[in-house]
This record gives structure tokens, C-alpha cells and sequence, in this order.
């Protein structure tokens, strides 16, 4: 997982210079970023019903392999139509992080998976605070060598899975493991949001989300607009280094002082702190005009990634225990939609000019977030 993060984290501060360099308007960056975790949201579920039956070593493999092949199909794509066949590819195999949960679950015995699991929080952790600068340090020579480089990563993944990697019989953790859903099931889970303990939590994980994915999508293209680094206008080398200074306070904040803080202030008053840092981070990142505004705007947003650990303890507390591998899908299955929706927001946004309303928009959504959390007591789920 440390390696395909290390990879995907190499693709985040390029892919909308690498497109723009095809010809590509802001919205269809929007819709390139979108068309991934679409084609993810559609394959996920079949990759993890059909590891049930072969194993999850064979389906670890087959997505590996299909993200490497979107990785070179991207390096070598002439135009922009392939640049989104290589991301529909990436997406339509990407379930490397749920297969992976699942091996997890099957491997480990309960007492001891939440610190198997937290190993690929560090991993995402380290890759958010390497793969950005090493991918800004690499595109000052050739745009494609970041590209070449999360090929490479993924193609030794796939080597270490195939070599390394003990196969097991499915199952040992059936009972805890996330499962994803489709569209179509949603109208089962809609009940979900109907229970006083788990609604307001689910709406908040669901803004939360959206405005993450806005930010995600829009940041280097507006950074690339109103931002300027030696009279020049920022690149991917620039906004490979704010992710990772991003990445930075993020290790801060997730690392040994997390545990700290859940014990003296306890995960209501974190999450509310997590979305006050969002709606600061990007309120200020609206009217940034300068480097150091930037420097300020991402230490305060940082405060933000808070959020997702507080918010998933309070939601696993909130569902019955022999639910909670359907509402951890269904987190998934709507952190997908945000992914979907998101950058299509912030690529018309941008597009139009409107940059300062960007910002303002994932800001918004973070409001609502802190309205909802301000007002949640900690319920706990009750079965009818």
C-alpha cells in the first residue's frame, strides 16, 4: 500500500498540467478527475465479491496491474481522448486499498486489525509527504517522468503482491469487512439515514467529502492562475510542494498526537475543530494573492484532516456492530460520489474565472459540515 500510494501521490500535483498541456479546459480536468472514481465506483463492488471466490491475492494483482497500465498508457497518450481511457482504466481496476482491507480482515484477528489498519493511515501519510515533491522535482526535467516513476512503483507492487504475498482462503474477517456499494443498492441503505444516531454523521461525512474533492481537484489549477513563484506562474514543481507541505502537517496532526487529543478533548470536539480548520483553510485560500497567504491557508486547512479519523470513530460507534462493515461501504460509496461530483464543480468554477467563488464553495460545504456537527449529540444506533 506505502508503494501505491507513493505512486498515486507522484500523479495528484501533475495531472492537471499534464492534461492542460493537451489542450484540456478546467472542466475537462474536472471530468478526468471524475471519470476515475466513477469507473471505481461502478468496478468496486464486482472486484470485491468476486475476491470472495478466487482470493484476494489474484484480484490484488489484476488491479495493480490494470494502474500500471494506466500509468504508461497516460505517459505515452498523444491526445486527451486516451488520457481518459488510461484514467478509466486505473479506475475500472482500482480496488487495490478495499482488496487490501480485506486481506487485512482476513489475516489479522480482531483485537489486533485496528493497528494492522492503521498501517495504511502511515502509509498514506509518508506518501502524501514524498510523492508530491519528489513528482514537482521530477517535472521540472520532463513532465512524463513523474508518470514513469508511479509506473515503476506500480509495477514493483505488483512484483512484491506476486512474490511476497502468502495466499488465503477468504472470509476470516467477513463480518467486519467494508463492503462497497452499487447504485443500486442504495434505496437498502437509505434507512441509514433515516436513524437519528447515524444520519447527521453521514451528512457531515458526505460534505466533508465534497469539499475535500472540490479543493483536491481545483487547487492546482487555481494556483496556476492567481499565483506567482519568480515571475513566473505556479507549476506542478510549486504545487508539488504545497501538497507535500500539506502532507507534513497532516503527519502532525494524524501521528502519536492524535491519540492524545481523542483522550483529552474526545471526538465531537475534534471533528467540530477539524471542520472549523476547512472552513478557515479554504476561506482564506479564496482571497490568497500571495506565497505566504498560501503557507497560512494550508496550515490552518491542515487542522482539517481531523476530520475523517474523528468522524469515522463516532460513526462506528453509532452503528451496531453487526452493521458496521455496510456503513463503512457506504462511507466509501459516498466518498466516491464526492469524487465524482467535486471536480466537475471546481472545473466550472475555475473555468469561468471564478476562483475566489471556488474556494468559497468547498468553504460553504464546510460550513454546513460545522453546523450539522455543532448541533449532533453522540447518539448511539439503536435496531428497530
Amino acid at each position: 500500500m506505502a508503494v501505491d500510494v507513493l505512486g498515486l501521490t507522484l500523479m495528484i500535483p501533475l495531472l492537471p498540467f499534464y492534461a492542460e498541456r493537451m489542450g484540456a479546459s478546467p472542466a475537462q480536468v474536472g471530468w478526468l478527475i471524475g471519470i476515475y472514481a466513477a469507473c471505481q465506483l461502478v468496478s468496486g463492488p464486482f472486484l470485491g465479491r468476486w475476491s470472495d471466490s478466487t482470493g484476494r491475492k489474484p484480484l490484488l494483482i489484476v488491479s495493480q496491474l490494470g494502474t500500471c497500465l494506466g500509468f504508461i498508457v497516460t505517459a505515452f497518450a498523444p491526445n486527451l481522448w486516451v488520457l481518459f481511457a488510461a484514467r478509466a482504466i486505473d479506475g475500472l481496476t482500482a480496488g487495490n486499498l478495499s482488496l487490501a482491507q480485506a486481506y487485512i480482515a482476513d489475516v489479522t484477528r480482531p483485537e489486533e486489525r485496528a493497528k494492522a489498519f492503521g498501517l495504511i493511515g502511515i502509509a498514506f501519510g509518508l506518501g502524501f509527504l514524498v510523492g508530491p515533491a519528489v513528482s514537482g522535482a521530477l517535472s521540472t526535467i520532463d513532465y512524463r517522468l513523474p508518470i514513469f516513476a508511479a509506473a515503476g512503483l506500480s509495477g514493483a507492487s505488483v512484483l512484491t503482491t506476486w512474490l511476497l504475498l502468502p495466499a488465503v482462503t477468504p472470509g476470516g474477517g467477513a463480518a467486519g469487512r467494508p463492503r462497497r456499494l452499487t447504485l443500486f443498492e442504495w434505496r437498502a441503505y437509505a434507512a441509514y439515514f433515516r436513524e437519528p444516531a447515524l444520519s447527521s454523521k453521514l451528512w457531515q461525512f458526505l460534505l466533508f467529502s465534497l469539499g475535500f474533492a472540490m479543493f483536491v481537484a481545483g487547487m492546482p489549477l487555481f494556483a496556476e492562475r492567481r499565483l506567482t513563484w519568480n515571475g513566473q506562474p505556479f507549476g506542478p514543481e510549486q504545487v508539488g510542494y504545497v501538497w507535500a507541505l500539506a502532507g507534513l502537517f497532516g503527519v502532525v496532526w494524524q501521528g502519536p498526537a492524535l491519540g492524545r487529543l481523542v483522550k483529552t478533548f474526545g471526538e465531537l470536539r475534534l471533528n467540530r475543530a477539524g471542520f472549523i480548520g476547512y472552513v478557515g483553510g479554504y476561506t482564506i485560500l479564496a482571497f490568497c494573492t500571495s506565497v505566504p497567504w498560501l503557507v497560512l491557508a494550508t496550515a490552518v486547512m491542515s487542522m482539517g484532516s481531523l476530520v475523517r479519523p474523528a468522524l469515522t470513530s463516532l460513526i462506528t460507534h453509532a452503528a451496531p456492530r453487526e452493521e458496521q462493515g455496510a456503513v463503512l461501504g457506504l462511507m466509501q460509496s459516498l466518498n466516491s460520489g464526492a469524487l465524482i461530483i467535486g471536480p466537475l464543480i471546481a472545473g466550472y468554477l475555475i473555468e469561468h474565472g471564478l476562483l475566489t467563488t471556488w474556494g468559497l464553495a468547498a468553504a460553504g460545504t464546510a460550513v454546513m459540515g460545522l453546523v450539522l456537527a455543532s448541533q449532533g449529540g453522540d447518539t448511539i444506533f439503536r435496531s428497530p
